[in-house]
């Protein structure tokens, strides 16, 4: 009866009251939602206001001309059409906190709210318009209860709404978080709907709505290109957008969200000593790439410096899930930096100690050395057990995988050069070209520009085999050139105490059995105002003073590579330029577009790991400085090689290869290039995965894009390129280089290139570091003093002759700096529990699509192929390079791996 009596009501209205006002609208459907017992629905600010400003200006020529009859026939139609019951299974991860029980009156109130089932307050956001009036139409509200009980830390919440059946599609849902913190929001599945469920992957932190009133909204999986977005999720795509960009005020807080643009000018800390203070890396004086603005205040002592502060801020979703924070990485990385580190200087309180013999190198594998007690006992067995791995206080690093297998293998000159192309760095040795090699710096500073390298002194060491030219027409000889990119900071860095620095250039010559054998090393240092450029050659030798001569040549070029490897190939080409990709997809791709969905997996805890590196790895006085040759000048040589030398379009593995002359293109070889050297383990196991990529890349584009003029008419991805080339690598905006973005094949080069540098360029210069550089005399991380032969004194000289392993144990770091790098690199080079390795899970967003879920499929599958070719070429004894006795298989980028430190493995993101 009162159902008929306010349907009554309704069929009465006046005509007028009917057709006019938001407000007449707004009663009309309270009534009919209560004729019809439908839960309370309700338009949130956004939308009451959109509606009152297009009322106000279409009311004399757009109003409803619904009649009284119209209102007849929809209640009779409710009558009738019963609304759908649908239930929300809602999955929220439980937080540390959450494990324990609070006393404090916040948690008493939390928990009243759990029992009374109001902890999370959910509304159901339709996809369509309301026909009539053409604005969004009202939420369905439900609160969300606890509905089972805790699994793997994951926590069911459960709501139950009833939506009208003219309701439509869900597009997105908002979140209110009801209690007084945080919450980790996993998913949400509506179930009950006649077309199956809907899904809501989210993946963020829910802050409490006493913190911020504003509601978080999350949009189903499907995705949609600007264009095709449903009417009534338009504004809530556009708004989000607004809200991520932020206003560039203020400073950023513990729980924002805001991406935006800033320079790197927060890694020194003048304030605490002005001999900390560091340049502004950004701008014309020192080019680089853009990090993500915090807005902290500024230094006193230098106002151009921002503050140091506890924690660094990264919008909220980018930080470190709890997964993370309690097993592996950032637990680990907090104690590492902030307890281990600090405590080795207590452990080796003369920091310029270095070692007396190599048995004492030896004996931090078997032995171990005792650091001191903390208060709370079996922190470090706890934090880093594979540094602590017995009981008390006593570290002991784990032998590195080349060092089990050959306990010699660094001292070999066939591994030296191996390792160019199997090892840690393969990104540097390039096919010499012109002859002789000569330097582009300006001569009047550096000196003369042709290499003390001579023609006579090469087909001397290749034993008249060839001549030097007839070498270079064949592809025999290849170099590390380190010249140009160091000698403008030698006589900087020989300023510094403990260190010292060349220019260097090394040969190589590539043998008939595809291996390299080293040539001659070329040590340079520029002139000064009292001393002339001085220059020198050393080569393999068959006499003592020669070899050992050799040896320290070849300690120096391992610093410089070692340099260059985590300065450039690692930092500056992936961490360091990939964090504007991140930025500016946050900002410019709505997370409905199917673009900013295919690049999100592989940006996970970039920022995070980023601001970690800002905080204790490349920071004034930082690990970096502190143990490797450049010391404070580390990051001008970062600088100087983005302005130089780092362009967007050679990111790409194959124009890599050809821009260093280690490839060619060629329509009829594999992957259509023909590689200089045939057994280069990092190019052909990288050259299946970046196809593997690119094809996955491709069916994926060509299904959001079937027509190529559709990604030039895309204005958030337009908008999305934009802002990486103008303002996230804003010092390179104006380079005539940077591809176009018109059509589907240029997003699909483009595409593959951010995947790649975030996935396979990374892995292979990271997860081999404790492999490779753990026994650290493979790879010293810094020279502490010149070569014997450079002006030496008649003491000086006599020294080396007499004890030429205490020059070379001199040459090394200090106890204090090699301790340091090791710890860092065992924790640098170890797989995370949670990690998420490429083509291994499908994003549901993928799979609510059948062409890309069999496209993913297809992915997966290749990686899966691409395990078992790599198994098969290290068992290949025809292939010098990654197999023969003592022989670290080349593994590096094998697409999956146990936790730990596995020497493969390759991860989605650049997740440490």
């Amino acid at each position: 009866m009162l159902k008929q009596n306010l349907l009554n009501q309704i069929c009465s209205l006046p005509k007028p009251f009917v057709h006019g006002t938001n407000n007449s609208h707004a009663y009309h459907h309270s009534l009919l939602s209560m004729a019809n017992n439908i839960p309370k629905t309700t338009h949130n600010a956004r939308s009451r206001r959109r509606r009152r400003r297009r009322c106000m200006a279409t009311a004399s020529d757009t109003a409803p001309t619904t009649t009284t009859n119209d209102a007849s026939a929809m209640a009779d139609y409710l009558m009738h059409e019963k609304p759908i019951k649908v239930k929300a299974l809602v999955t929220v991860k439980q937080t540390m906190s959450d494990m324990f029980t609070g006393m404090g009156i916040e948690r008493g109130m939390d928990d009243i709210k759990d029992l009374l089932g109001k902890t999370l307050l959910l509304e159901l956001v339709s996809s369509e318009l309301d026909p009539n009036t053409e604005l969004e139409k009202p939420t369905v509200q439900a609160y969300a209860h606890k509905g089972g009980k805790v699994e793997r830390r994951e926590v069911k919440y459960e709501a139950e709404f009833e939506v009208p059946a003219e309701f439509g599609a869900v597009g997105a849902i908002f979140v209110e978080n009801e209690h007084h913190k945080e919450m980790f929001l996993r998913h949400i599945v509506l179930e009950g709907f006649p077309n199956g469920p809907v899904n809501f992957t989210c993946d963020s932190w829910i802050h409490s709505k006493f913190a911020d009133k504003r509601k978080r909204v999350f949009f189903n999986s499907k995705s949609y290109l600007p264009q095709n977005t449903p009417a009534g999720l338009v504004g809530l795509r556009d708004e989000e957008l607004v809200h991520l960009r932020g206003n560039g005020l203020g400073e950023r807080q513990h729980g924002d969200r805001v991406y935006d643009y800033d320079v790197y000018n927060d890694l020194g800390d003048p304030d605490a000593n002005f001999a900390l203070a560091r340049p502004t890396l950004g701008g014309k004086e020192f080019p680089a790439p853009r990090r993500c603005r915090t807005g902290r205040p500024r230094c006193e002592a230098d106002p151009s410096t921002e503050k140091k502060a506890r924690d660094f801020y990264v919008p909220r979703d980018e930080e470190f899930s709890e997964v993370k924070l309690v097993t592996f990485s950032a637990k680990t990385l907090y104690s590492l930096f902030n307890t281990l580190i600090p405590s080795l200087g207590n452990v080796f309180a003369d920091a310029d100690r270095g070692f007396h013999h190599f048995k004492t190198i030896d004996s931090l594998f078997s032995v171990g050395f005792e650091v001191p007690e903390l208060s709370k006992e079996g922190f470090w067995n706890a934090t880093l057990p594979r540094l602590f791995a017995g009981t008390g206080n006593v570290m002991r690093f784990e032998p590195p995988g080349a060092l089990e297998r050959d306990k010699f293998f660094w001292m070999k000159d066939e591994e030296f050069a191996r390792q160019t192309l199997a090892g840690l760095n393969p990104y540097c040795l390039e096919l010499i070209t012109e002859w002789p090699l000569k330097s582009k710096l300006d001569p009047e500073t550096y000196g003369a520009p042709e290499s003390a390298i001579t023609t006579e002194l090469i087909e001397s060491e290749i034993g008249g085999i060839m001549s030097v030219k007839e070498a270079i027409k064949q592809k025999k000889l290849f170099t590390l050139d380190y010249h140009d990119i160091l000698l403008p900071f030698v006589h900087r860095v020989r300023e510094l105490k403990g260190r010292t620095l060349y220019g260097s250039r090394t040969i190589f010559f590539l043998t008939p059995e595809g291996t390299l054998r080293p040539l001659a090393i070329e040590l340079c240092r520029p002139p000064t105002n009292e001393k002339p450029a001085w220059k020198q050659v050393y080569r393999p030798c068959w006499n003592s003073t020669g070899c050992w001569l050799w040896k320290l040549a070849k300690a120096h070029v391992l610093a410089h590579d070692s340099g260059i490897h985590q300065l450039v190939s690692h930092w500056l080409r992936t961490h360091c330029a990939t964090e504007p990709y991140i930025i500016a997809t946050n900002r410019q791709l709505s997370v409905m577009h199917p673009i900013h969905r295919l690049l999100h997996p592989h940006f996970r805890y970039t920022m995070e790991i980023n601001s970690l590196a800002r905080e204790s790895l490349i920071n004034a006085g930082g690990i970096i400085e502190s143990s490797f040759s450049p010391g404070k000048y580390s990051l001008d040589i970062c600088s100087a090689a983005y302005d130089q030398f780092w362009r967007f379009d050679y990111e790409a593995l194959p124009k890599d290869l050809i821009r260093r002359g280690m490839a060619v293109e060629d329509e009829n070889a594999p992957h259509g290039l023909k590689l200089t050297i045939e057994d280069y383990p990092f190019a052909n196991d990288g050259l299946i995965l970046w196809d593997t990529i690119k094809e996955w890349v491709t069916d994926y584009v060509t299904h959001y894009y079937p027509e190529p003029e559709l990604v030039e008419a895309d204005p958030e991805l337009q908008a999305w390129w934009t802002e990486i080339r103008t303002k996230g690598h804003a010092d390179k905006k104006n380079e005539p280089w940077w591809p176009q973005l018109k059509t589907s094949n240029d997003l699909i080069e483009i595409l593959t290139i951010i995947m790649w540098v975030t996935s396979g360029h990374h892995a292979s210069v990271n997860f081999g570091q404790y492999a490779f550089a753990g026994y650290f005399p493979n790879r010293p991380t810094i020279t502490r003093i010149k070569m014997p032969d450079e002006d030496p004194t008649e003491e000086e000289w006599k020294f080396f002759l007499k004890r030429p392993e205490a020059v070379l144990l001199a040459t090394f770091p200090s106890k204090l700096q090699a301790t340091r790098v090791m710890a860092v690199l065992n924790v640098l080079s170890n797989h995370s529990p949670d990690e998420e390795y490429i083509g291994d899970e499908i994003e549901w967003s993928w799979s609510d699509e059948p062409l890309i879920k069999a496209a993913f499929e297809k992915f997966s599958g290749r990686l899966k192929v691409l395990e078992g070719i790599i198994d098969e070429r290290n068992a290949n004894e025809e292939l010098k390079n990654r197999s023969g006795a003592g022989v670290l298989p080349y593994e590096l980028l094998k697409p999956h791996s146990k936790p730990g430190v596995t020497g493969q493995g390759v991860p989605n993101s650049i997740s440490i």
